[in-house]
């Protein structure tokens, strides 16, 4: 991989893990267009690590504050932070679980462009729907758990290719009740052990793997994707504020038409 395409490449993971566009049908179009191989396991875990830091560092306030009160509350001190940290906790559940045991059969059977450009216009229109019907007149402080729990079955839907994590969680939460930027926030943090686990497994998989690794593309990669994915998430939260989530359903729809287009 050349340091050019671990830019391209690394920036496309890091504007699309928080968006609610999907990254994995982006991720398609270098391969797919330009003939790209495969970036392999290190540069995918050093993009992973990349985009954690930045959620972590962009809410290292309420991170810290999770982490803090979680800990208090195995000692029976509870309040608002550990109870949120937690509803992140049960709502990993789900995403866990089905990548554990679901994730060689997604991979096999409908990692392809037909089922990435449905779902990149399928889940387009249900993001719509919940934007412009839903309630939103919840925070995030007034979810229950069996709301949490639900996000989290809506995030192992994600694994699908082409649903966008960030995006089907941002729909249930705002199907919830939540509020725009407040089914964003809980979108982000939850994104943080997901992040975790996944890049755990693929580094896992590195350290078994006994291929060498080209170190500069991989670090460009990670410090790539950090930006690109803090810069996301400032910009994200302003955008939704005041003009919600419809920039990115027509997005989506006309990525997915692209999709139809170029590959079907």
């Amino acid at each position: 991989m050349s340091t050019f395409e671990s830019i391209i490449l690394a920036l496309i993971q890091g504007f699309t893990e928080f968006l609610p566009i999907s990254s994995s049908a982006h991720l398609i179009l270098p391969s797919q267009l330009l003939g790209w191989e495969d970036q392999g396991l290190a540069f995918d875990v050093a993009v992973h690590v990349g985009t954690l830091l930045a959620v972590m560092l962009y809410f290292r306030q309420e991170v810290g504050q999770l982490i803090v009160n979680w800990f208090a509350s195995l000692r029976g001190q509870h309040n608002a932070h550990s109870r949120l940290a937690w509803l992140i906790i049960w709502a990993t559940i789900p995403a866990g679980l089905a990548g554990l045991f679901g994730s060689d059969l997604v991979e096999n059977a409908a990692r392809s462009a037909l089922v990435i450009a449905t779902t990149t216009v399928v889940f387009g229109l249900l993001l719509w729907f919940a934007d412009a019907r839903a309630s939103q007149r919840q925070g995030i402080e007034q979810l229950t758990l069996r709301q949490a729990i639900f996000v989290g079955i809506a995030q192992a839907l994600a694994l699908i290719p082409g649903t966008s994590r960030s995006g089907i969680t941002m729909t249930a939460g705002m199907m919830l009740g939540l509020t725009k930027t407040d089914a964003a926030r809980f979108s982000f943090l939850l994104s943080i052990p997901i992040i975790i686990m996944a890049g755990g497994y693929q580094g896992l998989k590195l350290v078994q793997t006994p291929e060498p690794v080209a170190w500069l593309p991989v670090v460009v990669g990670m410090v790539t994707s950090f930006i690109a994915a803090y810069v996301c998430i400032h910009v994200f939260l302003q955008v939704i504020s005041r003009m919600g989530m419809l920039p990115f359903v027509i997005y989506r729809l006309a990525l997915g038409a692209l999709l139809f287009f170029w590959f079907i």
